[in-house]
């Protein structure tokens, strides 16, 4: 499928939810609150309106100056988390609504009473809306936190133990997210004096073109090991293959579908890191990952860790003998409840684990940036800062 037909497809399920999402606030605000003719026309108008504004908000910001689109973006993204935190709370208040006329005796059989804790019940859900909203993007806007992670490896060589990974995932510059924002990240995980740093996908939300500028601090990670990148799945949505090119340009070494052998100054042992494009970027023409050519020829005595984008690219990396799997791509969820709609096709959504009855490990960041809403409930912005132990 090419990048147009995907986005298609991509536009309609988007479409769909947000006419549905916001007829659903629209139909629980006017019933809770109550309102008449007047302001039912008022209500129905700014929710159309902020339903039209959202649906657009993709492919217009590919048309507008980086500016524009950013003023554009805290609105529309801004009223998309809102929204979603309503939707939850509405449901709620609905749940409670109708038990509530199950519990005798009960004030509703009187009409005022019930007009009084009807309209109570609107102006609860959205004071609480309200105030899950401003949490939710103070969490998001807030600084980084570093998570400390030590992961025990099997294969790992004694004389590698204690060597240290940092990962940094999902920082989506583009419309909200520019340079000064990713400076502050590039010196935190620089400051953690990694042996290598890993950058595991979506990178960046725009053109090379539009976002050359902002990129730029990418190119000070430092690590005496190597700093890698692969792909993740925005990538393919504004040319992969120049992204990649530019991702190059500034020092990380790029691997798609590539292993290098790691083996530290001051050791000859070593281990092998291997990168994948992103698992659903098949769906592109002419890309795929391939985990079987990214492996083929590697001594199978030594440890392997794969960077793969998500985290479904698990039962492959357990059935090729991959010792430790490091992805993104879900947030954690980012805003609850959405983990629980991650967890539909993705085997994990944060933390360490591991997969099945194999000795494979998965850790999942949720993230160091955002996409879309620059809110976070549920959840927290993360680089990983990864000790990786010997068994032995």
């Amino acid at each position: 499928m090419t990048r147009t037909g995907y986005l298609s497809i991509f536009l309609c399920i988007f479409a769909i939810a947000i006419a549905l999402s916001h007829f659903y606030l629209f139909s629980r605000i006017s019933y809770f609150l109550q309102l008449v003719n007047g302001q039912r026309c008022f209500t129905a108008l700014l929710l159309s309106g902020l339903a039209v504004l959202t649906f657009f908000s993709i492919p217009a910001s590919r048309m507008l100056p980086r500016e524009a689109e950013a003023a554009f973006a805290w609105v529309v993204f801004t009223w998309m988390g809102l929204a979603l935190l309503m939707i939850v709370v509405m449901v709620a208040m609905d749940t409670f609504w109708l038990l509530i006329n199950f519990i005798p005796p009960t004030p509703l059989h009187d009409p005022g009473r019930r007009l009084l804790l009807q309209r109570a019940v609107g102006i609860t859900a959205l004071g609480a809306s309200g105030i899950l909203g401003s949490f939710s993007l103070w969490n998001g806007l807030r600084q980084v936190t570093v998570k400390p992670l030590t992961v025990t490896l099997n294969r790992l060589p004694n004389s590698l133990d204690g060597l240290k990974i940092v990962q940094i995932t999902d920082l989506h510059i583009g419309p909200i997210i520019g340079s000064e924002w990713l400076r502050q990240i590039v010196n935190e995980a620089n400051a953690l004096k990694p042996d290598i740093v890993v950058v595991t996908g979506d990178l960046a939300d725009g053109t090379v073109e539009k976002l050359r500028a902002h990129i730029s601090p990418i190119a000070d990670l430092a690590a005496p090991l190597g700093v890698y990148f692969i792909t993740g799945n925005h990538e393919y949505f504004y040319g992969v293959d120049q992204w990649c090119a530019h991702i190059a340009s500034l020092g990380l070494r790029v691997l798609r579908n590539e292993r290098v052998t790691i083996v530290s100054d001051a050791q000859c042992d070593s281990f092998d890191l291997a990168g994948v494009d992103d698992w659903s970027s098949g769906q592109f023409t002419g890309q795929g990952a391939d985990l079987p050519k990214a492996l083929a020829g590697r001594d199978p005595k030594k440890a392997l860790i794969l960077l793969a984008h998500q985290p479904i690219a698990i039962d492959e990396a357990a059935e090729h003998g991959v010792d430790f799997q490091l992805s993104g791509h879900t947030h954690g969820g980012q805003i609850w409840p959405f983990n629980y709609v991650v967890r539909l096709w993705q085997p994990y959504v944060k933390g360490l684990h591991r997969h099945h009855d194999t000795a494979t490990q998965i850790y999942v960041s949720s993230g160091t940036g955002f996409w879309g809403p620059p809110m976070r409930f549920g959840t927290t912005a993360e680089i990983t800062d990864i000790t990786l132990r010997s068994a032995s």
